[in-house]
């Protein structure tokens, strides 16, 4: 009987030791001191060193500590130097999950969606600095001191932010940042600062001179109160020390590149809209005579059920126009013609994206097949093409790489089979797309492609063309391409083809 209530004492003290160690971790200096070792073993000129950081057992350490801590009567001090050390560990422990990886933007929820745990509380790293911290104390230094991981940020520290030294650091971090020429880009009469000003306003001032009069409170060198505000792009760089470590050099993020060979990340959604106009002007005798135009919208929706499997939605609304010349290829959005005008949504469909090796970062698989909706329409007497009568199976494979820090190459190879139990027509395009980035927001490409047909009765045809892409935030962009387009038949009877293209992409 002794030994057996010994040894549930001896469970009970256990069982209250593991608890007291799970759920109700407190924050005293060794969390401060730990921290800081941290930091100044993987952190050094502002850079990261995650390649050595992934291999830590400080880090998940520190993380659980974050995720248990008992912060209800802790001052506050304590309590804001908890939280600034707890969103920048969240933010380097999310990077090295994901590690190699180009930037904090090839995930679109990273800040805004995907959920952290502080003090046993789920939340996101955009809302606790929203309402933990800014909400609560109004300290517009918390922006020098939260990192974001990328370049572009102020400067991530070797140090702990702790509560003796909080003032001190905040003061310190903010005005390294307004007097470093790459963070405020003055001279007098042209004055760019960090986006940070504009997506917090409020946090500086609320208006243009009271975010100068804050600036100027930190800056050696003063700015004129009567200078225009105006941003520069922000860098999504991943402030890695190790440049090599995602191979083939680096380019700002997925983001900014013409890159869809990457699959979405887990609990994601991406919606893609492309709007594509295809115009032919028919020529008989080598003499132009009509216009025929085709209008797309394909829409597609993904959602990454994993980091590495993909699955949604594709479908298409067609509308078609055959006209006499001169006419613009625009005119198929004209009022409709009988016997020469249809429109209709012709299919829908389920498909998949799929990294068959996480190692390979660029490179998956996608495929789609697509049921076709409506009778004849392929056409008849009375109405003219829009689509295929039977289903479309399309199996593309996408990769691509970096070229230096400024290039990058895209490659896709389909196989394509349209429609299925009808005309059976099978073929097999290749494209490629060679990229290049001036700014971390604006791509500009040329495209090539080439599809032979192996069944059907159709000829091959080729394309080539410009575009460029511009992205707004990470979380939204538009593209718009042009593309010369020929094949045999034109070629011979004098005819030519153009596309013209306009894209948007929306990530949630």
């Amino acid at each position: 009987y002794y030994n057996i209530m010994k040894n549930k004492v001896i469970l009970i003290v256990l069982s209250v030791l593991f608890l007291n160690i799970s759920y109700g971790q407190e924050i005293n200096a060794k969390f401060f001191q730990d921290v800081d070792k941290l930091m100044k073993t993987h952190v050094e000129d502002g850079l990261v060193d995650y390649a050595a950081l992934k291999n830590s057992v400080d880090l998940p350490y520190l993380i659980n500590i974050i995720q248990t801590a008992d912060i209800d009567n802790v001052d506050d001090k304590t309590r804001q130097a908890f939280y600034i050390n707890a969103y920048n560990l969240h933010v380097m422990n999310k990077i090295v999950d994901a590690y190699p990886t180009r930037s904090v933007a090839e995930n679109a929820g990273f800040f805004t969606r995907d959920k952290v745990v502080i003090a046993n509380k789920s939340t996101t790293l955009n809302k606790c600095e929203k309402e933990e911290m800014l909400k609560e104390y109004m300290d517009p230094r918390y922006h020098f001191a939260l990192v974001c991981g990328a370049v572009g940020c102020p400067p991530i520290t070797n140090f702990a932010y702790t509560p003796e030294n909080l003032d001190e650091k905040l003061n310190q971090q903010t005005r390294i940042a307004l007097n470093n020429p790459e963070f405020i880009k003055y001279m007098e009469g042209d004055l760019k600062v960090s986006e940070i000003f504009k997506w917090y306003p409020k946090d500086f001032g609320r208006n243009k001179e009271e975010i100068i009069a804050f600036i100027n409170t930190y800056r050696q060198q003063q700015i004129s109160k009567s200078e225009k505000i105006k941003y520069y792009d922000y860098d999504w760089t991943l402030n890695d020390s190790n440049t090599d470590a995602i191979g083939d050099g680096v380019v700002g993020s997925n983001a900014s590149r013409y890159i869809v060979s990457s699959t979405i990340p887990q609990g994601s959604v991406e919606l893609k809209i492309f709007n594509n106009l295809y115009s032919q002007q028919n020529a008989t005798d080598n003499e132009l005579t009509s216009r025929s135009s085709f209008f797309t919208t394909s829409l597609s929706a993904l959602y990454g059920l994993t980091k590495n499997f993909n699955i949604g939605i594709n479908t298409r609304f067609r509308k078609v126009r055959n006209n006499a010349l001169p006419s613009s290829p625009f005119s198929v959005f004209g009022s409709d013609d009988e016997g020469t005008s249809r429109s209709g949504l012709t299919a829908f469909g389920p498909q998949i994206r799929y990294a068959p090796n996480p190692e390979w970062k660029n490179f998956s698989i996608q495929s789609s097949f697509v049921f076709a909706i409506g009778d004849e329409l392929t056409g008849n007497d009375t109405q003219p093409f829009i689509d295929w009568n039977g289903a479309t199976w399309n199996t593309q494979f996408f990769n691509d790489f970096a070229i230096g820090t400024k290039f990058s190459l895209f490659t896709e190879i389909d196989f394509l089979w349209e429609d299925i139990g009808e005309g059976n027509q099978t073929s097999t395009p290749v494209t490629a797309i060679f990229s290049y980035v001036p700014t971390n927001k604006l791509t500009v490409y040329t495209l090539g492609s080439y599809s032979p047909f192996w069944s059907g009765g159709n000829d091959y045809f080729y394309q080539y063309g410009f575009g460029s892409k511009f992205q707004f935030t990470p979380n939204f962009e538009i593209e718009v391409l042009y593309t010369d387009f020929t094949n045999n038949f034109l070629r011979n009877d004098g005819g030519q083809a153009e596309t013209i293209n306009l894209g948007l992409r929306i990530n949630i």
